[in-house]
């Protein structure tokens, strides 16, 4: 497979880019600590159709009154509000699985991260059942990253904000990390960096949602889904500037 924080007070409390957490957090390491060959640019070209936005509509909404930080004890704790029609909750840091959280009908909800890195994404979805069928999955989150205050805000990365990076392709007919169908316009991506629900554009391939991660994805590399058959390979490893929703 390729795979919050205080309530803002004021819009300008939304961070849009790295929060400066506590220096006394290690480095967030990508999950995947075996050895990545390198990937040379290949060329390669797209299919001639263009990826329309990926749609999340119809899933329940993200959990909201995300409230926390870091604590003297040095855990980051969170909670978040119940969603209505939610059975149960996932929380994750930088794409990988945190906690799993029971909804019995309380009013808020708890999530700990015993072992906090510098710069986490920490990102919560509602499932409507207790499993992770594709179906039950509501929407992600948005990131939450700890301030210079070690308390967590709000991020996102700005819309225009541009990167250079290599793109390859991927046609795996599975769950993504996230959770949902793997499917045209969604893409993998080094959580550490790029957090899940973010929106990009792919020059030659189209909009991108970014849902999954990748032994592989690591750094400034993003990998786009073509349905099964050539197109993945026709891509080859291209270098291009993708551009942030």
């Amino acid at each position: 497979m390729r795979a919050l924080a205080v309530v803002l007070l004021s819009f300008a409390s939304l961070l849009v880019a790295p929060a400066t957490a506590s220096a006394a957090l290690p480095a967030c390491q990508h999950f995947y600590t075996g050895p990545i060959p390198d990937r040379p640019v290949s060329g390669g070209y797209g299919n001639g159709t263009t990826a329309p936005p990926y749609d999340v509509r119809g899933r329940l909404p993200a959990p909201g009154g995300i409230n926390g930080g870091l604590g003297a004890d040095g855990k980051v704790t969170f909670t978040f509000n119940r969603v209505v029609g939610a059975k149960a909750y996932r929380a994750f840091r930088n794409g990988q699985a945190l906690q799993w959280i029971s909804d019995w009908g309380q009013p808020t909800l708890q999530v700990t991260d015993a072992s906090p890195c510098d710069g986490a994404h920490y990102q919560v979805y509602a499932m409507t059942a207790e499993d992770t069928a594709a179906s039950s999955i509501g929407q992600i989150s948005t990131s939450y990253r700890l301030d210079s205050s070690n308390r967590l805000a709000a991020y996102r990365m700005p819309a225009g904000t541009t990167l250079n990076y290599r793109v390859s392709a991927y046609n795996d007919v599975a769950q993504t990390a996230l959770g949902y169908n793997a499917g045209t316009g969604i893409c993998a991506v080094d959580a550490r960096i790029i957090p899940w629900g973010t929106r990009l554009y792919v020059p030659g391939y189209g909009h991108c949602y970014a849902a999954d991660i990748g032994s592989w994805i690591k750094d400034d590399i993003v990998d786009v889904w073509f349905p099964p058959g050539s197109d993945a390979d026709n891509w080859g490893i291209q270098r291009l500037t993708l551009t942030i929703e």
